[in-house]
C-alpha cells in the first residue's frame, strides 16, 4: 500500500493506492479527508477518561446505553452528555431500538482519524 499526502488550506488529503487483488493490475484509490477543525473536535472528545473508556467498550461491538451505564458510576444524563459529544464528532453511531439507544463505533471516521494521525508520525520519520 502506498500513501500520497497532499495539503490544501486546512485539509489534509490522504490517497491510498493498493492493488485490489495480487493477480490483477487494476488499482483502487481511496481519498480520505479530515480538516484540522474536525481533528480538534475529535481530540477534545477523546480527552475525557470516561469517553475513552466508552470507546474502548464499543471497540468490542455495539452496546446498549443501559449496558454502558452499568459500567460507570455516573447518572444517565451524564452518560447521555458523553454520548452526545462522541456522536456529534462522528466517532460513534447511535440507533434507537424501542426505548433503548444502541451505540457503535463509526469505523469510517476512525479510519480517517487514524490515517491523519499516522501521516503526522510518518512525516516526522521522513
Amino acid at each position: 500500500m502506498h500513501n500520497y499526502l497532499g495539503r490544501n488550506e486546512n485539509t489534509l488529503t490522504l490517497i491510498y493506492v493498493f492493488a485490489m487483488l495480487p493477480h490483477i493490475d487494476e488499482y483502487r484509490c481511496e481519498v480520505l479527508e479530515m480538516n484540522t477543525l474536525e481533528l480538534s473536535v475529535i481530540c477534545k472528545a477523546l480527552s475525557d477518561p470516561n469517553r475513552l473508556q466508552i470507546v474502548q467498550m464499543l471497540s468490542n461491538g455495539e452496546r446498549c446505553g443501559c449496558k454502558l451505564l452499568e459500567a460507570f458510576d455516573i447518572t444517565q444524563p451524564t452518560l447521555s452528555h458523553h454520548m452526545k459529544i462522541l456522536c456529534e464528532c462522528g466517532l460513534v453511531n447511535a440507533r434507537k431500538e424501542g426505548k433503548w439507544q444502541h451505540y457503535s463505533l463509526n469505523m469510517e471516521v476512525w479510519k480517517q482519524f487514524v490515517y491523519f494521525i499516522g501521516s503526522m508520525v510518518e512525516g516526522e520519520q521522513g
